[in-house]
């Protein structure tokens, strides 16, 4: 039997720039001049005379275990996502947290320097796919949150919504332990970058019940997309404070437009109809396997879907009950007495 990769075009694209980047990096390193890096990697002394840096920075790896995982990444991820986007979107999303990362890091690290006056901050070599890596796993965590990836044969289960965190969290134990602070800063602006693209501009197509074909939505209002679902349960008061405080001060200064309630309840909707598919064959292998995970993710779905409209439902009786018990003025309170019972329902007529 013919073995096939079946490759989406952008994805396609994007692993040969990956190799030819990072080939030439070396290339240019070792066989010109150690300084000749910068061509291809962001330096931020440099950055303004070669601003095609902001691009080709994310693609040059400096090693081959580096490569090695931007490759990985590039190829699951990118596959996975291009389909389920489409090419169009999926370019607008490269090209999003391929520059700006690289230049909010370039900013950091100049920041940096005006401050400390120490010339290796405007130095620094930043390059790689970390802030790649980064908005790839929010991307998932939007599309599939519980999805469990099960590694080394089922030895390690994970569910896609705790990546992100991991993530973070390894590399900024690495950036403050190993001095990987570049790949910190970028951990950190890639993050960022792509929640705040995704959670507020991205449009995307209207997957609810109560949609309409054709429409559009722009921006991800769901519950399970909020800032603060990216963290530890303990954690998560604390950062909904912080994260709300932000986000009301940029609505009062104009530069964030609200969500509605009708939002937040069309985003919940969204959230359970999305991903019905999973993760076909990311890591798992198997037909028997994908199908098992497959259901397993529906009825996740479905009971998260339940346990939500159970909470709006039981919100919604709370508030109806209070109404009712409050006696308009002059009414006595007998008269009310014959209309509270005659509305009671025999046992034996309950459906």
């Amino acid at each position: 039997m013919q073995w096939r990769v079946n490759i989406p075009p952008l994805t396609r694209v994007l692993l040969a720039l990956l190799i030819a980047f990072s080939v030439s990096y070396q290339a240019l390193r070792y066989g010109l001049d150690y300084t000749a890096g910068h061509y291809l990697a962001l330096v931020p002394q440099w950055a303004l005379f070669t601003p095609w840096v902001y691009f080709t920075a994310t693609y040059s790896e400096q090693n081959v275990v580096t490569l090695l995982i931007a490759g990985a990444t590039i190829f699951y991820g990118g596959k996975y996502l291009e389909r389920a986007w489409g090419s169009g979107e999926f370019g607008k999303f490269i090209l999003l947290i391929t520059l700006f990362p690289n230049f909010l890091a370039s900013l950091i690290y100049v920041f940096l320097f005006a401050i400390s006056q120490n010339i290796s901050l405007a130095l620094v070599v930043i390059q790689g796919s970390v802030a790649l890596q980064g908005a790839f796993l929010v991307a998932f965590k939007q599309l599939v949150p519980e999805h469990t990836v099960t590694i080394l044969n089922g030895a390690v289960k994970i569910r896609v919504k705790h990546f992100p965190f991991v993530f973070l969290a390894a590399n900024t134990i690495s950036g403050i332990v190993l001095g990987t602070d570049t790949a910190l800063v970028l951990a950190w602006v890639g993050f960022i970058t792509s929640w705040t693209y995704l959670r507020f501009y991205k449009r995307q197509a209207d997957l609810s019940t109560a949609g309409t074909g054709g429409k559009e939505l722009r921006g991800d209002a769901s519950e399970t997309f909020a800032f603060a679902s990216f963290w530890p349960d303990a954690a998560q008061p604390p950062i909904a404070a912080i994260a709300d405080g932000l986000y009301n001060a940029l609505i009062a200064i104009r530069v964030c437009t609200p969500f509605t309630t009708e939002d937040v309840e069309l985003g919940n909707e969204q959230a359970t109809a999305r991903g019905e598919g999973g993760l076909p064959n990311l890591l798992d292998h198997g037909a028997g396997k994908a199908g098992r995970n497959k259901q397993e993710d529906a009825e996740r779905r479905r009971a998260l879907a339940l346990k939500a409209l159970d909470q709006r439902l039981h919100a919604a009786s709370t508030n109806n009950k209070q109404q009712s018990s409050t006696p308009s003025s002059g009414v006595p309170s007998a008269t009310v007495e014959p209309a509270t019972s005659m509305t009671e329902i025999p046992a034996g007529t309950q459906s």
